[in-house]
């Protein structure tokens, strides 16, 4: 058998990573507890047994299915300290995963029913975030994400805020939820605002329907990272336009195959988008309802793609490279990635 490195100990960014999707379970299940929520029992089912939820979404009654197990999590966290605690676990899973930079993803008005309304909202998170930071060592900045379900009025309000808290850690916009419901095009306003701000435009897009969705991100979208993006594998030309420009795109094989984008690992285009230059940043999504982490991620790229220890290093670059870290920790991150190369395989 090949001896191989270690890929926990392979430096990376993690650029999809969304923010009750990052809960362990063992924390969602003494939060349930602790305010006597009942949990949906194909949750709960799946929480204590370690095996993810059977999921489907590529049709609009699994997406629900999917959602309402995603908002009975989220309607969990409702103390400032739910979230410090959720935040400080997700950098302490990301330092195993060997991440040393993680851009987390969150809809602040999901939370602000519960925290005080939206700038509470987000300021609590971005507290947790800076305080997990300084406590864990990872670098840590936030997403802000609208919900294509909700008018585009609502998401301007979110970019100007987000625009208005970049000097707090915000670092970038994105556009959630399922793609098959809201152009591209009515959240235009929302990405100018935020681009015009300094912040970089992550739309999800080509998962759940075809590269149309990954080309509306491009035009409409200017995007310079897209969520997913795995679709546009089914149409060469706009590879070589995600290759050419160096779009990031943050492929989650594990995702995909739980929601059924892909039937088994293998389908999952990573080798594709690897030799059409297009660039990755391999994500974990929702490790909560999908069942694992940032590791996991690679291992399905070694042992489902047969990526050799270089070509995975190069995915590691890609990541970091595809980040909005500062300069210096992407120099870092990069030169950690050339020291785990040179190791002898173990």
């Amino acid at each position: 058998m090949e001896r191989v490195r270690d890929l926990s100990e392979l430096p990376k960014a993690h650029l999809h990573l969304h923010f009750t999707g990052s809960m362990r379970p063992g924390t969602l299940l003494e939060l349930a507890d602790k305010y006597g929520v009942r949990l949906p029992e194909a949750l709960t089912e799946a929480l204590t047994s370690g095996e993810p939820p059977k999921l489907r979404a590529t049709d609009e009654r699994g997406w629900f299915r999917f959602q309402r197990l995603y908002d009975a999590a989220r309607s969990c966290l409702r103390e400032p300290e739910d979230i410090q605690r959720l935040v400080r676990e997700a950098a302490e899973e990301d330092l195993k995963d060997g991440s040393g930079w993680l851009e987390i993803q969150v809809d602040p008005t999901s939370y602000a029913p519960r925290l005080g309304g939206l700038i509470p909202a987000l300021e609590i998170i971005l507290d947790a975030v800076d305080t997990a930071a300084r406590a864990t060592g990872l670098g840590m900045r936030v997403l802000v994400a609208a919900n294509r379900m909700k008018h585009p009025l609502d998401a301007r309000t979110l970019a100007r805020l987000a625009v208005r808290y970049a000097d707090r850690g915000v670092v970038g916009f994105g556009l959630s939820n399922d793609e098959r419901r809201g152009m591209a095009r009515d959240f235009d306003r929302a990405f100018h605002i935020a681009r015009e701000g300094g912040l970089l435009s992550a739309p999800h897009g080509g998962e759940l329907t075809g590269p149309a969705s990954v080309r509306d991100c491009l035009d409409d979208l200017h995007a310079s990272r897209v969520g997913h993006g795995v679709r546009a594998a089914e149409d060469a030309w706009l590879l070589k336009r995600l290759a050419d420009r160096q779009v990031t795109c943050e492929v989650c094989p594990a995702s995909n195959v739980a929601l059924g984008v892909y039937e088994k690992p293998e389908d999952v285009p990573l080798r594709t988008f690897f030799e059409a230059g297009v660039p990755m940043a391999l994500g974990a999504d929702d490790p909560l309802l999908f069942g694992s982490r940032l590791t996991a991620q690679y291992e399905i790229a070694r042992q489902a793609h047969g990526f050799s220890d270089a070509e995975l290093a190069e995915l590691a670059r890609q990541s970091v490279r595809g980040s909005a870290a500062p300069e210096d920790v992407k120099a870092r991150l990069l030169a950690g990635v050339d020291t785990w190369l040179t190791r002898p395989a173990g």
